[in-house]
């Protein structure tokens, strides 16, 4: 057997050194091995949003909300829900006789002593009946925010605003099966329709009880607009304007003034916009005698995460 192999002959050797050498520079040098983390950040995902071309656009811009709603609270599982009710248990009698359940509620959830029931428990902001999003503090520090957002004697004219940065879906066994969109928040306004209204400034002349009905029925028309999640930019821009833009309410009362009715509202892009991103946010009134059209106007910039007022109220007219 040992006869029937044969030796490498000479011109075998030297093909087999250079086939060797060939190799080499592959193994040695590797400034052409492809990261396997800078792989994955610039390869298309393949689900439909990215391609190839875009690929080193592959982290997308933060979703933001800036949503009006109520919050509410609920329990993940019944671990803790039970565990809240023992933490009730041992209060006394002076602190909970003759308070309703909220009350008892809000105020074990303020004990710091409870401060790890109030980590675990759900958060949920309800828009128009409907739970649309599981709050959770961007800081662990704010969980008091949201605590004291829940009240101790919730209304119906209770209104939140909730700023912040949208997530993932939840998971079933976040929130007891609510599967939902999770807000990282930043910032929680808290306050009641009551206080808003009462809040607008009044102008010389301007009747009172007028102005506060006006005012409550445009507020209800500005977050009343279809699927007004918060979440889009046109839907921000309305938010920002209906909590924190008083003229609003001044223009459309000084408009009705003049026998017009409010009849819409419309949110366009402008044609400002290049770097910031700017919305025009028209107001559209009816001669009630006449059937003529006036429009008014703001411009709103919608970049951040925090809406911001470009231009103030002012008459509109189409190009």
């Amino acid at each position: 057997m040992e006869d029937s192999i044969n030796p490498l002959s000479e011109k075998d050797k030297n093909e087999l050194e250079m086939s060797e050498t060939s190799i080499k520079p592959s193994i040695v040098d590797n400034h052409n091995i492809e990261n396997p983390l800078s792989t994955a950040s610039t390869k298309s995902c393949g689900c439909g949003g990215m391609n190839n071309n875009n690929s080193e656009r592959i982290i997308s811009s933060p979703s933001y909300i800036y949503a009006v709603g109520k919050i509410g609270y609920r329990f993940p599982n019944r671990s803790i829900e039970l565990e809240l009710a023992q933490a009730l248990g041992r209060r006394s009698e002076e602190d909970t006789k003759g308070r309703t359940h909220d009350e008892v509620i809000y105020t074990a959830l303020m004990d710091r002593a409870n401060r790890y029931i109030a980590r675990q428990i759900c958060y949920v902001l309800t828009i128009e009946g409907l739970e649309t999003y599981i709050l959770v503090p961007s800081d662990p520090l704010d969980i008091d925010r949201l605590v004291e957002a829940i009240r101790p004697n919730p209304g119906v004219g209770d209104i939140n605003v909730v700023i912040g940065r949208r997530g993932p879906i939840a998971p079933p066994e976040m929130c007891n099966g609510l599967m939902i969109p999770i807000v990282s928040v930043d910032q929680i306004y808290s306050f009641d329709r009551e206080t808003l209204m009462k809040s607008i400034p009044k102008r010389k002349g301007t009747n009172e009880d007028q102005i506060r009905k006006t005012s409550d029925a445009l507020f209800n028309h500005l977050i009343q607009v279809a699927d007004n999640a918060g979440a889009v930019d046109e839907h921000r821009a309305l938010n920002y304007l209906a909590v924190r833009y008083d003229e609003i309410y001044q223009r459309t009362q000084l408009v009705q003034d003049e026998n017009y009715s409010f009849t819409g509202i419309e949110v366009r892009p402008s044609r400002l916009t290049g770097v910031e991103k700017i919305v025009d946010v028209i107001f559209s009134y009816e001669n009630r005698t006449n059937r003529a059209v006036q429009k008014w106007f703001c411009r709103v910039g919608v970049t951040g995460e925090f809406p911001y007022l470009i231009s103030p109220m002012q008459e509109y007219f189409e190009r």
